[in-house]
């Protein structure tokens, strides 16, 4: 009896001082400790002015490109350019054997002063018979005949100054030059071949290559925008060729195509490029941007700050004593990576980036460091 009152009083006696050790100063530290927020990233909500433009993919297309002929056939004599060559309008590119226009030149030129010289006697004759004639010492029919002929002489002499003409345009053709400021491509015969007038292959082929020419196309309903926006300003485009680093070339849309293409619902556009360091290149693919005006002042945030709920669009804003406010927002639109707050936010206002999964409202933050 007195052993078990003696244990039942011990029992007793060590609750007690683990009940005391848990309610002393000490034993308090883990149980008073603030829980931590949730770890988030964040953004301040900037105002800035963000450009309003059109992206597409475009491709490069040379203004003027001009298959090279031979307008006269012959021997290829000589060749002045090398393939991949810039040329300038006027500049010579082939030399054809002239001898046989040269020919033909002096025979043009023989016949023509041949025929100069008959019409001068016809001339005279007609002279001196208008005389007799009015003495009738010759006949009326005489006189006529000899009108006739000198008038026949003096068509000739028409006729063989544009056969001279002709010639001479000729031998001009013999020295075969670039119609226009470009840049060669292969070149297709040698010196030595012979070459056929307007042949159906072309001697070679030039690009011009500044200014040139961007065309790509948009959804119709850019279209109202487009022509609004024109109709008050040049439209600057830029034309990003594809690569790392690569700087943007800066043009001016100067073309809008005067039919929608029915099976894409799309509409073509060309853009003019000076182009003088020959970044852009005949056939090349690359990003346009058309700028059609620039909106100042407006708020954007990291596209990644904005969440979809059932109510709509939020954000979650943090609030100087590091609570989560839920903020319905409304978007206005996306530039890059960053999104157009048309309402629900001011500037400067810190929004949540990454973590949101971890809140609800009135939730205590822990802004990640860096941030």
């Amino acid at each position: 009896m007195t052993t078990s009152l003696y244990k039942l009083t011990a029992t007793i006696s060590l609750a007690a001082l683990i009940g005391t050790a848990a309610c002393s100063p000490s034993g308090n530290k883990t149980a008073g400790r603030a829980m931590p927020g949730s770890p988030v990233a964040v953004a301040s909500a900037e105002q800035k002015d963000v450009p309003l433009e059109i992206s597409a993919v475009g491709r490069v297309e040379a203004i003027s490109t001009v298959s090279v002929k031979a307008q006269v056939g012959g021997e290829v004599k000589a060749v002045y350019f090398k393939e991949g060559q810039t040329v300038r309008k006027g500049e010579r590119l082939f030399a054809i054997d002239p001898r046989p226009s040269e020919i033909a030149l002096r025979q043009a030129e023989s016949l023509l002063e041949k025929d100069r010289a008959l019409l001068k006697n016809a001339e005279a004759d007609v002279a001196r018979y208008a005389n007799l004639v009015q003495k009738d010492y010759v006949t009326k029919e005489q006189y006529d005949a000899l009108v006739a002929n000198r008038d026949v002489l003096a068509a000739a002499i028409k006729a063989d100054e544009a056969n001279v003409s002709n010639v001479r345009l000729e031998l001009e053709y013999t020295d075969v030059r670039s119609p226009i400021d470009g840049r060669t491509g292969n070149l297709l015969i040698d010196p030595g071949n012979i070459i056929k007038a307007n042949d159906t292959t072309a001697a070679v082929v030039i690009e011009q290559m500044s200014p040139i020419y961007v065309a790509f196309s948009v959804p119709e309903q850019n279209l109202p925008r487009i022509k609004e926006f024109m109709a008050k300003t040049p439209l600057k485009t830029e034309a990003v060729p594809a690569g790392n680093g690569q700087v943007p070339v800066s043009g001016v849309l100067t073309f809008i195509d005067n039919a929608i293409d029915q099976s894409t619902g799309t509409i073509t556009l060309r853009a003019t490029f000076d182009n003088p360091g020959g970044t852009l290149w005949p056939g090349q693919f690359l990003n346009v941007r058309l700028l059609l005006t620039t909106e100042r002042g407006v708020i954007v945030v990291p596209s990644q700050a904005v969440q979809t709920g059932q109510a709509g669009q939020f954000v979650f804003v943090v609030k100087d004593d590091l609570t989560a406010e839920m903020r319905p927002v409304e978007v206005g639109r996306a530039y890059g990576e960053e999104s157009i707050i048309a309402k629900g936010l001011k500037p400067g206002e810190r929004v949540v980036t990454d973590g949101q999964l971890r809140l609800a409202p009135g939730a205590k933050v822990e802004i990640k460091a860096g941030r």
